[in-house]
């Protein structure tokens, strides 16, 4: 650990921020791309009523990998502590307990929402045209609930213990085998949607079943014995506390998109809503290299700014700034110039692809300054002000777009909806520019003090 650390204080900054990075970017982008196979058969076997039946499960499905990645950061933290404190038996309780109330609690959700099923999908603005598919896919992903939760929370407990590759291999083989699964059901058994669902279920089960092996082999810490799973509730209560904020925002994203979605119906029609699916699974996949190189940059900018390295934590901020813009700024100008093409690759509707080309591209006209809000964003977790962080976190989709979704319709009718995004970008931009000044000028001073005590 000490050898590690010595790195990440001196070693060249660019070198740790891919050496960090690289890890996280391919789990992210394989986990992307599970929902997205899906959408990606079911519009080319079914058609855009599909894309935007597997729209409207989508807030259920948030959820499931919400409650995992709630208990996932909890336990994740107590046992990163505990195994720097040398408690290794306290880490591994953590980690049975953590599997125990994450079974808990997907089975105590997953149950009503199967009871109240065809409110919800209803509710969550399913038309009739589109209510028998969005059924039929739901019905079956909620068999895989406590799978999908289970390999969420497990990932970052893997990564907990210092084993970041470990974590990506299940997310790899999971969605590897979804693409293998997905075009055999869809297109060979002419399931369907269902077939996307099996698909998807079968390659959750795999990851797991990954999972498990890695905790009973020779490289994982986890040894679970029978005992490690009787409940600690002192244990239970940190994990849930610690982990909460995260299951808070992944919660509003659900409730946004359910918003959204029923704005779309109010205004518009179910291809729309297919439109919009396929816009956010586009959007998802091209900001995972983005969130990769902003989480390896939180663990170099943590170490620095701990060990009063102010100059370094400057030098990386600006590089992952960089980086981060020099990615969006692609991103923007491919999904500008190509959206048609980019469609197609998800339905061959004609109308699908005119009716989304304007849509995606209000959607992403701010696209270029998500790299540096993203990494400013960390930047404030990482050297531990919270204030900021929450704010900057909250603001876009709380202060700025919830608000924009609600009210910019009401004067621009259906493009409002669009619009609502950029705006909320846009207005995120500002507050991050505003947080970022003040603290660079903190840290200025700072870096002043100690060049006049040497």
């Amino acid at each position: 650990m000490e050898e590690e650390r010595k790195k990440i204080l001196n070693e060249n900054l660019r070198g740790l921020l891919f050496k960090f990075s690289y890890p996280m970017i391919i789990a992210l982008v394989f986990g992307a791309l599970y929902n997205m196979v899906d959408t990606i058969f079911v519009g080319k076997g079914v058609g855009p009523v599909a894309i935007a039946a597997l729209t409207i499960v989508l807030p259920i499905q948030i959820i499931m990998w919400a409650i995992g990645f709630m208990v996932g950061s909890g336990a994740g933290s107590i046992i990163s502590r505990s195994l720097g404190a040398g408690q290794k038996n306290q880490a591994v309780k953590t980690a049975a307990n953590a599997i125990l109330i994450n079974i808990a609690i997907s089975l105590a959700v997953m149950v009503p929402i199967y009871v109240f099923l065809d409110r919800l999908l209803v509710f969550f603005g399913a038309s009739p045209d589109v209510f028998p598919y969005a059924k039929g896919y739901a019905s079956i992903v909620l068999a895989g609930f406590v799978l999908y939760s289970f390999d969420a929370a497990s990932r970052i407990i893997i990564r907990a213990e210092g084993k970041p590759r470990a974590a990506m291999y299940p997310t790899i083989v999971g969605a590897v085998l979804n693409m293998i699964l997905d075009p055999i059901f869809v297109f060979v058994f002419k399931m369907g949607v269902r077939g996307a669902a099996i698909a998807t279920v079968i390659s959750q089960a795999v990851a797991v079943i990954f999972i498990l092996i890695y905790f009973m082999s020779s490289r994982s810490i986890f040894h679970f014995k029978l005992e490690s799973f009787k409940p600690d509730f002192k244990v239970i209560f940190e994990t849930l506390k610690i982990g909460f904020p995260s299951f808070l925002m992944a919660t509003i994203d659900s409730f946004i998109i359910l918003l959204f979605n029923r704005a779309i119906m109010k205004y518009g029609n179910d291809t729309y809503i297919a439109i919009t699916g396929t816009g956010i699974r586009i959007i998802d996949l091209t900001l995972m290299p983005m969130i990769g190189i902003t989480q390896g940059f939180s663990t170099i900018a943590g170490f620095n700014y701990g060990a009063k390295l102010y100059a370094r934590v400057k030098k990386i901020l600006w590089e992952t700034v960089l980086w981060n813009t020099l990615l969006s700024t692609i991103v923007f100008l491919v999904l500008m110039i190509l959206p048609g093409q980019l469609l197609g690759f998800f339905s061959s509707d004609r109308q699908f692809i005119d009716m989304g080309i304007t849509p995606l591209r209000i959607i992403i006209a701010f696209f270029p300054a998500l790299g540096f809000q993203f990494a400013i964003g960390s930047f404030f977790q990482a050297i531990g002000k919270a204030l900021p962080a929450t704010i900057i976190t909250l603001s876009r989709q709380v202060l700025f777009l919830i608000p924009a979704i609600l009210v910019f319709p009401l004067f621009w009718g259906l493009q409002g909806v669009w619009m609502s995004w950029p705006f909320s970008d846009m207005m995120d931009f500002i507050v991050c520019g505003i947080f970022i000044i003040f603290e660079i000028r903190i840290i200025n001073r700072l870096m002043k003090k100690q060049a006049q005590t040497l």
